[in-house]
């Protein structure tokens, strides 16, 4: 029969082993290089590929072709500035955070800079 002392011992052990897995981070490795992003938009799948250096990122959506600034914050972090926005909602800056990493690509985390709504993705390196 377990008895209290038990059931926080066992709590507590599951909570370290838990606290002990960590994410494979390796932003490195996607840094630079050409990209594949997916995401529905209105209920239609839309693809956008972009090609990035380690201060440029260059992105095709719907056949127009947008430059932006990219800003690392941190090896895992970086900002996206448009270098020519058309619109007042394209001066925003976007704030992207990697959350994962596999050999393949990235799932990341983005919102507007400024506001707390975040969004999730994930990023297909080509090469």
């Amino acid at each position: 029969m377990c008895t209290k002392k038990h059931n926080i011992f066992f709590f507590l052990l599951s909570l370290f082993l838990v606290s002990c897995y960590e994410q494979e981070r390796n932003c490195q490795d996607f840094k630079t290089g050409n990209f594949e992003f997916i995401r529905e938009i209105d209920g239609k799948v839309e693809t956008s590929y972009f090609e990035r250096n380690d201060s440029i990122q260059i992105e095709t959506f719907r056949g127009k072709k947008d430059t932006s600034s990219v800003r690392w914050v941190n090896d895992c972090e970086f900002i996206l500035k448009k270098i020519n926005p058309k619109s007042m909602s394209e001066k925003n800056a976007v704030q992207i955070k990697i959350l994962t990493t596999n050999a393949k690509g990235y799932t990341f985390e983005y919102n507007i800079v400024g506001q707390t709504k975040k969004q999730r993705g994930s990023v297909t390196k080509k090469e």
